[in-house]
């Protein structure tokens, strides 16, 4: 199944951007600098971001000859859906501080493409905004809520909404502290301070977009933290309102919702049959892009173990820039990958049409990467693995 896009303009979006380092530089330019510093940071000194780059750049293939011709079959089929590429849209916390109005901007591009769309439990939206731009593969991802009540309500809000799987993020049990984030004086919620609004000023168009849409906030959090518990908006209500989740409250998970529930930021192989014995329908290997922890293995490092470990599907994330690093979790046994950083540099490059120049952008990667390798679909990459 070939991937269709309507980005056809008079402006060759690919002689400008051909790759992912392209829309993330322009990106650079055209957000301010502290959004920026949230966008691209990690943790620490950023030892386990690095590490997730190096570790992939490691995992080589061999390449083939006298293959003939052919077209690469980039489709695959996960959790019992067709799709034209095996990759998915990352949930991204306060993702309209990235771009002006992500959330629906990803929403709409993910239908457009066929393609996974994961709203984050801290977005700028709720799921009920972004309902109206979602299509059928509305994933809605879970910050653990600790009061009962706030967590049922928000089950079925994500459900009215039309989001069908849940995620649960497990990697997140106490804040981090991103200090890159933190000197670059972005605070929660933000605050224009004048070192802030004077980088805004040099992003007309991101300070546009702003202005027409409204300041950054996390809306579904604030409205349980001003309506249902009185903590105050000006504190960080997403942690103050979540907990760090155990086996018996992922079991509450698994039966108050009746759709796919994965789990997002599984790193030890030795977690996954017991969550395969929980009722889990898939299992998400990542460490939060290295944002949570710098002493964390890459997740690339942490596939083929959990892969071993189960039969469940497993999804891939943390570090991948291209189609190549796609190519690269497929081989070693993941079933899906999902993208965050990449489509919001997209967003941040060209807007609305971002979206769908990166899926291009992956496509064609994906497919001139197989043409050297002989993989005529997915399910050939193993096989040409160099171990």
């Amino acid at each position: 199944m070939a991937i269709k896009l309507s980005h056809s303009r008079a402006m060759n979006l690919h002689s400008q951007y051909p790759g992912v380092l392209d829309l993330k530089l322009r990106a650079q330019r055209r957000i301010p600098h502290f959004v920026w510093e949230y966008l691209d940071s990690a943790t620490g000194q950023e030892h386990t971001k690095d590490r997730n780059r190096a570790k992939l750049d490691e995992i080589l293939f061999a390449p083939s000859i006298l293959h003939g011709e052919f077209e690469p079959d980039l489709s695959t089929s996960f959790l019992g859906h067709a799709f034209p590429l095996p990759v998915g849209i990352s949930p991204l916390g306060m993702s309209g501080l990235i771009w002006p109005d992500a959330e629906r901007l990803l929403a709409a591009a993910g239908k457009r493409l066929g393609l996974p769309y994961s709203l984050s439990t801290v977005a700028t939206q709720t799921p009920e905004t972004v309902a109206p731009c979602l299509g059928e593969h509305g994933w809605f991802q879970m910050y653990p809520p600790r009061d009962p009540e706030i967590r049922m309500d928000m089950l079925n809000r994500a459900k009215a909404a039309g989001f069908r799987t849940l995620v649960l993020t497990v990697d997140v049990p106490v804040a981090s502290r991103r200090e890159r984030q933190v000197r670059s004086g972005l605070t929660t919620p933000p605050s224009l301070t004048p070192r802030l609004l004077a980088q805004v000023a040099t992003c007309p168009a991101w300070a546009l977009g702003t202005l027409r849409h409204g300041m950054p906030r996390m809306r579904l959090i604030d409205e349980y933290a001003e309506n249902l518990t009185g903590l105050s908006s000006t504190a960080h209500a997403g942690y103050l309102l979540r907990t760090s989740p155990d086996w018996e409250y992922l079991q509450w998970l698994r039966d108050n919702w009746d759709g796919p529930l994965l789990v997002k930021g599984v790193l030890r192989a030795e977690d996954a049959p017991k969550l395969e014995q929980a009722g889990v329908d898939a299992i998400w290997i990542s460490n939060h892009a290295g944002r949570q922890f710098d002493a964390s293995l890459s997740s690339i490092e942490a596939l083929p173990a959990i892969r071993a470990a189960t039969s469940l599907p497993l999804i891939f994330d943390s570090g991948v820039e291209g189609g190549l690093d796609i190519l690269r979790a497929l081989a070693l046994g993941a079933d899906f990958v999902m993208l965050g950083r990449a489509f919001h540099y997209a967003l941040g490059a060209i807007g609305a049409q971002g979206p769908d120049h990166l899926a291009d952008i992956l496509a064609k990667d994906m497919a001139a990467n197989m043409g050297q390798i002989g993989a005529r679909s997915i399910a050939d990459l193993k096989g040409a693995l160099l171990t």
